[in-house]
Formats: C-alpha cells, structure tokens, sequence
C-alpha cells in the first residue's frame, strides 16, 4: 500500500537575516577522541543557556570513521552569532584550539539569507563541504572573523 507524500515547506520571512552554520569536528588522532568527548558537555551547557539570537540548534555524525560530528545552527542573525563568537565560553574555547587542536580538526561554514557565504577550516586534512570543489586559500588572521560580504539591494 503506498502512502501519499506529505510535502510541506517554511515561510521564512519573519527571518530576513537568518543564519545557518555548520560546524564541524574531526579527530585526526587518537589524543582527538578526548578532545571531541570533552566538548559535547560544554556545548551542550551553552546550548542550554540560550544565547540572545540562536533558535536552534541540532547535534549529528558525519561518519564513525574517522570520527567526525557536526552542529548545525540557526541564528537570528550575523550580530547575534558574532556577539556570541566573541563572549565567554566561545572566545576561550576558539583560543585554546587555536595554540592546539588536540588532535582534531574543526571548520565550520555560513550561509546567510540576505547573500553570502564564507567558511573557516583548521587542521582538516581531507577536504570537506566547500573545500571538495571551490580553490582552497589561506584563511585570514586567526582570531578574526570576516563577515561575509552582504548582497547589494537595489
């Protein structure tokens, strides 16, 4: 007996600025599966905290091996996710992995609604998402995020 398909869709217009990012992290090393394991309970205590801006956030694996999991997030907007990229716990965490990575690597990659797109990716050996068809260059200053560039409105 087949079922018919419940097809729906979402009206995303009291969003004008949303963003998505995927973030990722992959153990490149044995030392990784501590790194990994000892940031799902300090994400998941920021998730709770409820940052002004995110509406949601959902956790997932990319693959068993290697070890690869993923974020994906919705914000409100790019202010609300750099005013959270630049406070406590997040600006401590992205330090630290910056002086080591503790045998992963961590990318993550931006869509905005308005236009834009724009992707980091630290210590990820294999190429992944962007980095799979686009030229690979080097990324800008460590500890400083560009804002995508924002499409121009007639």
């Amino acid at each position: 007996m087949s079922m018919k398909v419940n097809r729906q869709t979402v009206d995303l217009s009291q969003y004008p600025n949303l963003v998505v990012i995927y973030l990722g992290m992959r153990v490149n090393r044995l030392t990784g599966l501590k790194t990994l394991a000892g940031f799902g309970p300090r994400i998941s205590n920021s998730v709770t905290a409820a940052p002004d801006g995110l509406l949601l956030h959902e956790n997932f694996l990319f693959s068993l091996f290697p070890v690869h999991a993923g974020m994906r997030q919705y914000w409100r907007d790019m202010d609300s996710l750099f005013a959270w990229t630049r406070s406590a716990p997040h600006r401590a965490w992205w330090k630290n992995f910056l002086r080591d990575s503790g045998g992963t690597g961590f990318w993550h990659e931006t869509y905005l609604m308005q236009g834009g797109m724009e992707a980091i990716y630290d210590d990820v050996p294999q190429p992944v998402g962007f980095m799979r068809f686009a030229p690979v260059t080097p990324a800008p200053r460590p500890h400083v995020r560009r804002r995508p560039p924002r499409r121009k409105t007639s």
